[in-house]
């Protein structure tokens, strides 16, 4: 049987890119492994799959001072040894690596063990962790077309993000029922990431009076961001995170208000969701969020919203509008060349082991 190692983590979405991969490679009849951190979010979210995880030691790559980035070098040479003897004794075929600080040990312990490795950049410049990867791996796979010109030559593939295929099958019905909705009224659904965000949770509630006149709204806000006292508002459902009924929830929505992190945009285009998007700002990230949402906003799939510009009368006009013209988007998005992204990356991963 062939094996396939995964490896990505530090946050939700070096991960589940890996996991929509799963149901496919156990079609197609992979062995696989998963190697993460010993308590990033990939290890809970790995474990729930009854897929073997394997610890290492790891150290966060910073871009800013801190007296950890003494320390965490070393965490990290532990790491790479601690790769290094699991891989060699695990004997995957290929290993596929999403990125994050986590990946760094994995990778190079693939290179020294002489195991073929594939990354998968998510956002359209790679991120420190992949751009550290990338001398020791066989191909990259890039999500937007502007990455390929940050890659070296003859190692980027475009192949856009794995969506995962659960979410294809959600019920309008159901996620209405979910949030006791009715059919009479358009849905909008607010999702601020993994985490939630406050600036946006905070602007959606200042205008729920407004927005309630038009829309139902339901509202992904993060862990530790639900406020009680619009609990019972009609018309207005909150959840800090939604698990197995976001398919049917996605379903639900007419329109969307998201952050632009590449998973998120992906599985948005991948539903045909008109979309608001409100980047991370450049305060807060490297600037990647703006990037994806730039692109996705020049192929005409989405509306844009920079963070600095966000306001309460500004936020409302531009929700309004991306209902009216919705159709106008979804239309761009249903000329879509992003073709399977699952199939073409289990295809590399089958070609790539096939050549070792």
């Amino acid at each position: 049987m062939k094996k396939v190692v995964l490896t990505g983590g530090g946050s939700a979405g070096h991960v589940t890119p890996n996991l929509a991969l799963v149901p496919e490679l156990r079609r197609r009849n992979w062995d696989i492994a998963y190697i993460g951190s010993y308590n990033g979010i990939e290890r809970e979210l790995v474990e729930k799959t009854n897929i073997p995880y394997y610890k290492i030691s790891t150290g966060k790559l910073r871009r800013y001072f801190s007296l950890k980035n003494l320390t965490d070098p070393l965490l990290v040479l532990q790491g790479v040894l601690q790769a290094t003897m699991l891989l060699r004794r695990l004997k995957p075929d290929v290993v596929f690596s999403k990125g994050g600080f986590v990946s760094v040990p994995v990778v190079i312990g693939a290179w020294i063990n002489k195991i073929p490795v594939i990354l998968h950049e998510s956002d359209i410049t790679p991120g420190l962790a992949n751009r550290i990867s990338l001398p020791f791996a066989t191909k990259i796979c890039a999500t937007f077309p502007e990455t390929m010109r940050h890659l070296p030559e003859k190692k980027g593939i475009l192949t856009g993000t794995p969506v995962r295929s659960q979410l294809l099958k959600g019920s309008r019905e159901e996620g209405l029922a979910f949030c006791s909705f009715t059919s009479k009224k358009p849905v909008l659904l607010v999702i601020g990431g993994s985490l939630g965000s406050v600036k946006i949770n905070s602007l959606v509630r200042a205008i729920l009076p407004d927005l309630l006149r038009r829309f139902q709204v339901v509202h992904i806000c993060g862990k530790g961001n639900m406020d009680q006292q619009l609990e019972k508002l009609s018309g207005y459902k909150q959840f800090e995170f939604i698990s197995e009924e976001l398919p049917s929830v996605m379903a639900a929505a007419d329109i969307c208000i998201s952050r632009a992190g590449a998973n998120a945009l992906f599985e948005l285009l991948a539903l045909r969701k008109p979309a608001l998007l409100i980047p991370l700002s450049k305060q807060a990230s490297r600037g990647d969020q703006i990037l994806n949402a730039r692109s996705f906003e020049k192929q005409g799939y989405s509306m844009v919203l920079q963070e600095e510009e966000a306001t309460e009368k500004v936020l409302l006009e531009k929700v309004n509008q991306l209902y009216e013209n919705r159709l106008q988007y979804i239309k761009a998005m249903e000329k879509s060349q992003i073709g399977d992204a699952t199939k073409v990356i289990l295809d590399l991963i089958e070609h790539t082991a096939k050549k070792r």
